[in-house]
């Protein structure tokens, strides 16, 4: 039986601070990070934070993103996708996968891989802290049909806080 959890990010800011301290204590996670995230997680200082507990880090550097393969081989059990961009809901909605987080969520579904996915535009105002402090951010209208119309995938859970997020992973673990 798969025992990993795939764990993407992508280029959030909204979330990732707390989604880093969710991941402190979870064993088995491999961690897939968009470009972007790459770059939120440096202005954020959470790359001793989010490396902490994880096995592997898999970053975005090949067009085929090879590494998401092992969801066919039965090594995860579970695909998270906490924070995701609104960017990223996009594509899923689309089935557009030309990043390795949109590739690791296409291809979870290919493989009947549970998904857990935790929307950055989740409501129609939202208090975010960023690097500088806390903005006030307003998600588009087309942002959050998207985050409705991903609520109807097949094997995909969406969540819309981090409590909610905490209560679907302790399923899994």
């Amino acid at each position: 039986m798969a025992s990993r959890i795939a764990w993407g990010i992508a280029g959030a800011g909204h979330f990732l601070t707390e989604v880093a301290d969710i991941l402190q204590p979870i064993p088995d996670v491999d961690l897939f990070l968009s470009r972007a995230a790459e770059e939120v997680i440096k202005r954020y200082r959470l790359e001793r934070m989010l490396s902490g507990g994880v096995q592997r880090i898999f970053y975005d550097r090949a067009a085929s993103a090879p590494e998401v393969n092992k969801l066919y081989l039965g090594h995860y059990r579970l695909v998270v996708v906490a924070p995701a961009t609104s960017n990223s809901v996009a594509k899923f909605v689309c089935g557009i996968s030309d990043s390795l987080v949109s590739n690791l969520f296409v291809h979870a579904g290919k493989a009947r891989v549970p998904i857990l996915v935790l929307p950055t535009d989740v409501a129609p105002e939202l208090s975010s802290t960023a690097p500088g402090g806390k903005v006030q951010v307003y998600p588009r209208q087309v942002d959050q049909e998207n985050v409705r119309r991903l609520e109807a995938f097949e094997g995909v859970k969406v969540v819309k806080d981090l409590e909610s997020l905490k209560v679907c992973l302790n399923t899994y673990l």
